[in-house]
């Protein structure tokens, strides 16, 4: 009988998440029925979206809501073989019994010079986060001037990339001087530290004077408001996140955005990546391919240990980390 170590969500978070907030338990694992495996976690993911989706979608008590790199180590389910690597939905956990549903094959022709720790990062949800975004929602065109703030996170230096490959001018937006390194690195245009910049809207028309085709929104608040009124006409903005608000105990408000959505006639639409989920596959293949030829460059914080979770999630959350936040077991 396997035991899972689990991080569950002891007390529901009041603005930035605390230590107390959490309580790591043991838990008694069945052995896998017929149709069931037993997965054994190799590395997590820590993503800002945990954050707001905890107040609307747990309960306290419940084990933390998560995706994480597994290995099949016990099987009744003839669609997973024991040592095959899955996706698995199953949140802050060790090991779990699964039924499969909730778990996605990683790629059986995965290169083997690219580890498997992406999956939950640029080849995986952050990354066709950054696709589908560009692709479905902004409809990018060659030549245009793509914005993206927190631009050195795990969804917004994938989207950065792909603008570049897809022949675009971009500007990216990032919270230290380090990070600002790290964009020119991959081929920003246009880079600024939004912590440190006098005017941000100075900042942003010294980047782009002529303003911006399309926005790709991860933070909201204030920087939102500043960067709209740059869009030009017909402009399209895909809101991924807004990580500037999660932690707010008192809600934000305005300045408000109307007029320059009217007179502009812009397009902002807020999105899921599973909106898109029949394409995956295709997707990912062909990000795996820019990957392999060195066009599409990722880079990982990773924080050793299980006990860490916690750690690494709020660590996530206050910027630490360049590019994907993982944890490995």
């Amino acid at each position: 009988m396997a035991q899972a170590k689990t991080w569950v969500l002891k007390k529901h978070f009041k603005g930035f998440p605390k230590d107390s907030d959490f309580e790591l338990k043991l838990e008694q694992l069945s052995e896998p029925k017929d149709g069931e495996v037993l997965l054994e976690a190799l590395f997590l993911s820590v993503d800002p979206y945990m954050r707001p989706y905890s107040s609307v979608s747990m309960q306290e008590g419940d084990v933390m809501i998560g995706t994480q790199v597994a290995k099949v180590i016990k099987s009744n389910n003839p669609s997973f073989a024991v040592g095959c690597h899955v996706v698995a939905q199953c949140g802050w956990r060790t090991h779990t019994v699964s039924d499969g549903s909730d778990l996605t094959k990683i790629l059986d022709d995965w290169p083997q010079d690219v580890p498997l720790s992406h999956a939950v990062g640029a080849m995986g949800m952050p990354g066709l986060t950054a696709l589908y975004g560009l692709e479905e929602v902004c409809a990018i065109k060659p030549g245009e001037t793509l914005l993206v703030n927190a631009a050195a996170g795990a969804v917004g230096s994938v989207a950065g990339q792909i603008a570049k490959l897809k022949g675009c001018k971009v500007v990216g937006s990032a919270g230290s001087d380090n990070k600002v390194a790290y964009l020119k690195e991959l081929g920003f245009d246009e880079a600024f530290n939004y912590k440190t910049v006098p005017s941000l809207e100075e900042a942003l028309k010294k980047a782009s004077p002529e303003g911006y085709d399309c926005y790709f929104e991860n933070v909201g608040g204030p920087f939102s408001s500043v960067a709209i009124p740059q869009m030009k006409s017909f402009g399209r903005i895909a809101v991924c996140g807004g990580i500037s608000l999660y932690n707010d105990t008192t809600p934000q408000t305005g300045p408000y955005i109307h007029m320059h959505m009217i007179f502009n006639q812009l397009k902002m639409e807020g999105f899921l990546m599973t909106r898109w989920a029949h394409k995956n596959e295709e997707s990912l293949k062909r990000m795996l391919t820019w990957m392999q030829e060195g066009k599409l460059k990722c880079k990982e914080h990773v924080t050793v240990g299980f006990e860490n979770m916690p750690a690494a999630f709020m660590g996530m959350l206050q910027g630490e980390n360049i590019g994907k936040a993982i944890v490995k077991v």
